[in-house]
């Protein structure tokens, strides 16, 4: 009975459907969907043009990954997989099942365009000029590794485990996501509602795909304890717990001959070796014990490049130039605590940071200060609000602060002498504002008589250089703060239940920022664990502006709406900014070839591979 009712319902959608193309909206077929404007490849490209498509295939690598794991299924709040360690990412590998289209996030991420996905599993996509739903139709050669097939059916399986039980990040991409229909074994339609249709084939499109077979009697919360079934260029091939993961490439992949995979997936395998402090990592790498290197601290790349392998030419050292976003980067304060509710104790607080020292003494004039949520993009606020910007912040004028509209919003500088007397009286005099008082050399408050105390949860050792002259600023207005070092184990958790006061971090952010907005900054996610609203913050004008960067329709719309955002968060202070370079910083074996065209948004080491002297 179950069986012949879904067979009714799929009839009568299809019917439904033929009407809807018959007379009310023309239906579009695509190859690739992007966000705003086109997709630079058409239907019949060859592969990107930041791809050598002859690379030669093979070889064997090792490279570095931070921290450890203890679980192999990377789409759960519980555990940590190794996909989740800062900067994987960035190397293509990992233990991730293939999406239904690829280019708009990573590890698949396009380097040469914005938020732009083509056809992975997705032969192509079809969905009215309405976008009342979408639908992916499969290509019938797409495989997991045990050569199942994968179908419509194991698509709504993802949807349905992903949303139930998977990371909370998933329930918030796909919330406007309707209840998904198998058309037949290889057609999938999603409904579509709410105010970001534009964006949501694309946050479908990067949907892992699960087989439900393999999921079958298994608990999906609990941390896997075994290779998980994929479906892209690479499965596992071995694992040691927490210290070290090999992933084979499989070469009969049904993928290969795509033109979005044409000169990528070079290496036969790839050994991560984990590590948990950043020095024993350079001290292996400079051993030879691995083959790359990214580089994130700027004294490191000043002076600790003066080593045997390098001066013999057998390591290169490299920065490669870049036009990727930042990122939202700095010192998050937990608005959830008592000690940071107050506006002008964030402000107070972030006068402290002496941005122009540290980058003189520390950091060797490798940085520039981001100004912005969104820096080194259009997206940024600059000078006073105007046009279609101003327009937004107009309409929630009552939560926002009036210097907001007469002010332009730019951080605190100092000329790096360390003298920062001015600051001082600064912030005193916003912490006298807000009820606290400097009392016997302890910022005190002035009702309830605490002390204001705290702690700055990291998980990078090599971070308190930079927190320690933080730390001793603070000291200087009665405010005693100290740095807690955490393993990257007890770092997520931490984070993920918002346990901290001050923490660092960096929120990954697009040249076409959508619904991981609101994960961000909207008060809906402020109590949902694991949601990345760091700050815990519940603003009613951030709300709205979130929401209008989600339902914007054209370019202009959405870079008037990322502005205005990033206005109201930078006036409100929940975070302080931190820092961004232009080029990634990146030491290297001499036996690596790279493409002739660099990718300009991503590092795409995907596209290197090993010269046929070291095969």
């Amino acid at each position: 009975m179950n069986r012949l009712i879904r067979i009714c319902l799929v009839l009568l959608t299809l019917t439904l459907s033929s009407s809807v193309v018959s007379s009310e909206t023309p239906i579009i077929k695509t190859h690739a969907y992007a966000l705003h404007g086109s997709p630079k490849y058409p239907a019949d490209f060859k592969h990107f043009h930041y791809v050598n498509p002859n690379a030669p295939k093979g070889g064997h690598i090792k490279v570095m990954a931070t921290g450890t794991f203890d679980t192999l299924n990377p789409y759960t709040l519980k555990g940590n997989s190794p996909y989740k360690s800062p900067g994987m990412f960035k190397y293509g590998v990992a233990e991730l099942n293939e999406t239904l289209l690829t280019g708009s996030e990573h590890p698949g991420i396009s380097g040469d365009e914005p938020q732009t996905g083509y056809g992975l599993i997705a032969e192509f996509i079809e969905y009215p000029t309405s976008l009342d739903w979408v639908r992916f139709h499969i290509r019938p050669e797409a495989r997991f590794h045990d050569n199942s097939p994968i179908t419509a059916e194991d698509v709504i399986f993802s949807y349905e485990t992903l949303i139930k039980h998977g990371h909370p990040q998933f329930q918030n991409k796909l919330r406007a996501v309707g209840q998904p229909i198998a058309l037949s074994a290889r057609v999938v339609e999603f409904p579509l509602k709410g105010l970001d249709k534009r964006a949501l084939p694309l946050r479908i499109g990067e949907m892992p795909i699960l087989s439900k077979n393999f999921w079958h009697g298994k608990t999906f919360e609990k941390s896997l304890l075994e290779p998980p079934l994929l479906s892209g260029p690479y499965q596992i091939e071995t694992f040691d717990w927490g210290k070290t993961i090999t992933f084979k490439r499989v070469e009969n992949y049904w993928g290969n001959n795509l033109p979005v995979n044409q000169g990528r997936f070079n290496f036969s395998s790839v050994r991560f070796d984990f590590y948990r402090d950043l020095t024993v990592a350079f001290e292996a790498f400079k051993a030879g014990n691995f083959d790359i290197y990214l580089e994130y601290i700027s004294k490191n790349w000043a002076t600790g490049y003066d080593f045997p392998l390098l001066n013999q030419g057998k390591i290169i050292k490299e920065e490669i130039p870049h036009q990727s976003l930042a990122g939202s980067q700095g010192f998050f304060m937990n608005t959830r605590t008592e000690l940071f509710k107050h506006v002008k104790v964030r402000e107070a607080i972030g006068l402290m940071f002496d941005f122009e020292w540290t980058n003189k003494q520390l950091f060797y004039g490798a940085y520039q200060r981001s100004n912005s949520y969104f820096a080194n993009t259009e997206l940024a606020q600059t000078g006073l609000p105007q046009g279609k910007e101003l327009d937004y912040l107009k309409e929630v004028k009552q939560h926002l602060p009036e210097k907001l509209f007469t002010d332009a919003f730019n951080l605190p500088k100092t000329n790096g002498s360390g003298n920062i007397r001015r600051k001082i009286r600064q912030a005193l005099s916003l912490f006298k504002q807000a009820g606290w008082t400097l009392k016997e050399n302890q910022l005190t408050h002035q009702k309830t008589g605490e002390v204001f105390e705290f702690e700055i949860l990291i998980r990078q050792p090599s971070l308190t250089r930079v927190v320690n002259p933080f730390i001793k600023n603070l000291s200087k207005i009665g405010i005693k703060a100290t740095a807690r070092v955490v393993d990257p184990s007890q770092y997520k958790q931490r984070i993920d239940d918002f346990d901290f006061e001050m923490t660092t971090y960096v929120l990954g952010q697009t040249l076409s920022p959508g619904h991981e907005q609101k994960l961000y900054f909207h008060s809906e996610n402020a109590n949902v664990k694991g949601s990345l609203n760091l700050a815990g913050i519940e603003n009613p004008a951030i709300d709205h502006l979130t929401n209008k960067i989600i339902a914007a329709q054209t370019r202009e719309e959405l870079v008037a709406a990322s502005k205005a955002l990033d206005r109201a968060l930078l006036w409100q202070h929940y975070m302080i900014p931190n820092w961004h370079i232009s080029h990634h910083r990146v030491a290297y074996q001499s036996f690596f070839g790279r493409p002739n065209t660099q990718a300009i948004y991503d590092l795409a080491f995907d596209t290197w591979w090993i010269n046929e002297t070291k095969q």
